[in-house]
């Protein structure tokens, strides 16, 4: 068994600076993916219960507001969501700060916008406080994919454990065949608004509910 891993019981997600106006700077990945991946991490969190903490940066700026799918999925995280006024590192940030420490989870599931700066800081910052980290490189995005790059070898080289949604999703699962993982088929998803379309499996009955 498996004693390290990530399981809804001891982990939690944090969603950094995912806003429209922030994404739309990014050129590292495909955005309609990376946004894909985002609302994915917030269904999964809140099928399994995960506690979720979500926060923006001058969103009343260019940077704009956190894209509106969050507060459809997380309607509470949303609510309370930490609103810095212009600190790069999330964790400088009182609110923020404070929110981690008051879950009482030292196993964090981090994704953001930029990678490079956005998310990099505050995991650098979590993994000197004796966090352990998972970020996930496919909810996440740079400038440039040279600057995306640089950032998660830093990352990685720093503890943090470099991952994909899909392999959280799995991580989650633990066993396929229990609650959390029963698989209910293929859930059609659209990727962006021109209409495509991809099949993404999905976790247990309530999961597979707002997946649809």
């Amino acid at each position: 068994m498996h004693t390290k891993a990530f399981n809804p019981e001891n982990s939690a997600v944090l969603l950094i600076d995912h806003q429209i106006g922030t994404m739309g700077w990014t050129h590292s990945h495909d955005i309609n993916l990376v946004k894909q991946n985002a609302i994915k991490l917030a269904k999964i969190a809140a099928a399994l219960n995960l506690p979720v903490i979500l926060t923006s940066s001058m969103e009343e700026n260019v940077q704009g507001p956190l894209i509106p799918e969050l507060e459809e999925i997380l309607p509470e995280a949303f609510a309370a969501r930490i609103k810095r006024p212009g600190i790069v590192n999330a964790m400088h940030h009182d609110g923020f700060n404070h929110a981690v420490k008051v879950l009482e989870r030292k196993k964090l599931f981090v994704a953001g916008v930029t990678t490079e700066i956005c998310v990099t800081f505050p995991v650098l910052q979590m993994l000197d406080e004796g966090y352990e980290v998972q970020v996930s490189a496919d909810a996440s995005a740079s400038y440039t994919k040279y600057g995306d790059e640089l950032a998660l070898a830093r990352m990685r080289a720093a503890g943090a454990i470099i991952t994909t949604v899909d392999q959280i999703i799995s991580e989650l699962a633990i066993d396929w065949t229990s609650p959390n993982g029963q698989i209910s088929g293929y859930t059609k998803l659209p990727l962006d608004p021109t209409g495509q379309f991809g099949y993404r499996k999905t976790l247990c009955p309530n999961l597979s509910k707002i997946l649809r």
